[in-house]
């Protein structure tokens, strides 16, 4: 099943995040809760984790590139 990683609010005030940096590539294996990707808030530098564990299979906002909380930012193929 395909589940996607998507930007969380991570203060009352967050409307958007921008990519910094990606911590693992696609086709690496993640486990849930192990950071994936750094994202730059309002105020302060932020982790993403991995929602679940699987497969990074597709990465969907690029470093630098800002969005919308709650947008999708990658897609994890997880294990069944």
């Amino acid at each position: 099943m395909r589940v996607e990683v998507n930007l969380p609010q991570f203060g009352m005030g967050m409307t958007e995040g921008t990519v910094l940096t990606w911590l693992k590539a696609v086709g690496d294996p993640v486990v849930e809760d192990e950071d994936i990707a750094e994202v730059e808030a309002e105020k302060a530098t932020v982790i993403v984790v991995a929602p679940e564990s699987g497969t990074l299979v597709e990465i969907l906002v690029e470093p630098e590139v800002t969005v919308p909380v709650f947008t999708a930012l990658a897609v994890i193929d997880t294990v069944d």
